[in-house]
């Protein structure tokens, strides 16, 4: 079988370290403080200096890394463009650092720039009303709507760092030079919005951000912010068009997990997992349910701790995913979350 998903770099790369994984790009790590414990970012030599793929959160551990790594791999070249593939403050959190301190430009989808600054600047001490609604809306338990209106929420300026005014523009169809080689631009959505994936047109090479990842699934979330989206549906519509470029020999260059070949394969099985979990649901939702009622069918384990926001956030958004095919209708309970059930 030649679309078998394997893993040619069986051990990531130490933290101020690189692996090349082909001429002139370098594969790196950062840490993240969560199960998820890290990000990939990538480094790709453009002679003079490098253009770098995404950059990890911003504390004082990940850039007293990237000095190692600027002194130590990037062999003291200057850092000259930073890529960010999404606004997730795990992929752009360093973006500003660089081109503050570094003098690099910032390249990246308008939305994705857009999202990210703006929520870089909107910095609240405790949840908004629309936010504490949208929480009743899903379900959220008792205990934790109780702690999380009392708290101070994550803010995204937490681990972003300053973004200043400025970046160039990517979009869809657009041919990019880095590293020697001529990438296609290909968007996606889903996990985040105009979430940029890059295709080598000189080598089996693609830069896939959190669109494509190896033995994870991305998050797909619904917030406060448009709390009537259907980022699976734009999940799936991406997954469909893109894994018409794949190809078995494509090496996927990931934000999380390991590079990996049979990206074909792979993008089947996301594809085929969020239609089960959607099958799976839309029997549990037999009787009227909110979104937090549903986290068995879905992953199939029950959610607590850290892993809790997550799984509601994506458990709405795959209830909410029936309700705009038809196959479900909502209704607003007393206690003021929306239930579903199957048509």
């Amino acid at each position: 079988m030649t679309n078998v998903i394997r893993y040619p770099f069986e051990t990531p790369p130490a933290p101020g370290e690189a692996i090349e994984v082909a001429d002139g790009v370098l594969w790196m790590r950062q840490p993240l403080p969560m199960k998820l414990d890290h990000v990939n970012l990538y480094a790709l030599d453009d002679g003079d200096g490098w253009t770098i793929v995404d950059t990890g959160f911003s504390t004082r551990k990940s850039r007293e890394i990237w000095e190692t790594v600027l002194a130590g791999p990037l062999k003291g070249k200057p850092v000259r463009r930073v890529i960010g593939t999404h606004h997730h403050p795990d992929h752009i959190g360093l973006a500003g650092w660089f081109q503050k301190e570094h003098g690099a430009e910032l390249v990246m989808t308008r939305t994705a720039w857009l999202m990210a600054r703006m929520l870089q600047l909107d910095v609240q001490e405790l949840p908004t009303e629309e936010t504490v609604t949208y929480w009743k809306g899903c379900g959220m338990a008792e205990d934790e709507l109780a702690e999380r209106v009392a708290g101070r929420p994550f803010n995204f300026a937490d681990c972003v760092y300053e973004m200043p005014l400025g970046f160039t523009r990517i979009q869809q169809d657009d041919v990019i030079r880095a590293g020697g080689r001529d990438w296609d631009i290909h968007i996606g959505n889903g996990h985040a919005p105009a979430h940029a994936t890059l295709w080598s047109r000189d080598c089996d090479l693609v830069l896939t951000g959190d669109q494509i990842l190896a033995s994870i699934s991305s998050n797909l979330g619904v917030y406060a912010t448009q709390p009537e989206a259907d980022p699976v549906g734009e999940w799936l519509e991406s997954c469909e068009r893109l894994s018409k470029l794949a190809r078995p020999e494509h090496l996927a260059l990931g934000g999380h997990k390991l590079p990996f070949t049979g990206v074909p394969q792979r993008m089947r099985q996301l594809i085929d997992n969020h239609h089960g979990a959607l099958e799976r649901l839309l029997d549990h939702l037999d009787t009227p349910k909110s979104a937090g009622e549903c986290f068995m069918p879905l992953f199939k384990r029950n959610i607590s701790g850290g892993e809790y926001g997550l799984a509601l956030v994506e458990s709405m958004a795959h209830c909410l995913h029936l309700w705009h095919e038809g196959r479900a209708t909502r209704t607003l309970r007393s206690d003021g979350a929306w239930v579903f059930q199957a048509n």
